[in-house]
């Protein structure tokens, strides 16, 4: 199976059909069906690793100040409790807890929603390490890599750049410099498998700074492009940058 990193953006892409959206409807045309998948949400960001291990994981919506409409959206997809179990064991020996209380987060159902639209391939949920540098988070996902053998699509849901605080809600502003820099810098090292300087991201400056404030956005990228064989091809099917500070660059490994 392929490996996809998606950038998501506003929960609103849920409901809306645009060049991100439409994107996304074709990389689940282009996939063979999945055994299930496993992803790695942006939004699930705590101390340890934890997987979700329940049969029918509930459609958590994390966010507020949205149209109820949003809220009323369910993801019903079934959960895969053996998937969680097989996880916990290619990353013995790190403790990982199987979790039966949070469920699918917005970071996972906004865009599989459209990959998926009918909600038959079960998810998995697996957190990311907040106590955790980038260097493990990128190592974690090479520990993953079988999975790709057995069937399972592996997700990772964020954004490259992600600064809430310097959004612009008009879409007609223009975006800021130092995000276009640094969405590209990110994508011309994909493109050249050069992956080292996106593990030490903190090391490329101020545009790395405002466009990653925090890393919980960024890191689900790292677990991606780590699944990435030297002889794999990377297709960027949509890039772009929303409301000035919002990366929407979407990366297919294999």
């Amino acid at each position: 199976m392929p490996a996809v990193f998606f950038g998501h953006g506003s929960p609103m892409n849920t409901l809306e059909r645009n060049i991100y959206t439409e994107a996304w409807r074709g990389i689940g045309l282009s996939l063979t069906r999945p055994k299930a998948i496993l992803a790695v949400s942006a939004h699930w960001y705590i101390r340890g690793t934890v997987v979700t291990a329940m049969q029918n994981p509930p459609t958590i919506h994390d966010f507020g100040g949205f149209p109820q409409a949003l809220f009323d959206f369910q993801y019903p997809a079934p959960g895969n409790p053996a998937l969680a179990a097989r996880v916990r064991d290619l990353l013995t020996p790190l403790a990982v807890q199987l979790d039966d209380s949070w469920g699918l987060d917005h970071g996972t159902w906004s865009v599989l929603a459209h990959v998926f639209p009918d909600a038959d391939v079960p998810v998995v949920q697996l957190s990311i390490d907040a106590t955790q540098p980038a260097a493990f988070h990128y190592a974690l996902g090479r520990r993953l890599a079988p999975l790709r053998d057995e069937g399972v699509l592996i997700v990772g849901s964020g954004n490259v750049v992600h600064n809430l605080g310097m959004i612009k809600w008009d879409g007609a502003a223009p975006t800021y410099d130092w995000a276009v820099r640094f969405n590209g810098q990110v994508r011309d090292c994909i493109e050249r498998r050069d992956h080292q300087p996106l593990v030490a991201y903190e090391k490329l400056g101020n545009d790395a700074r405002l466009s990653v404030p925090t890393p919980e956005h960024y890191l689900p990228l790292l677990y991606v492009i780590s699944l990435q064989d030297k002889s794999e091809p990377i297709a960027i099917p949509v890039d772009g940058i929303q409301n000035a500070s919002i990366s929407m660059l979407t990366v297919v490994v294999g």
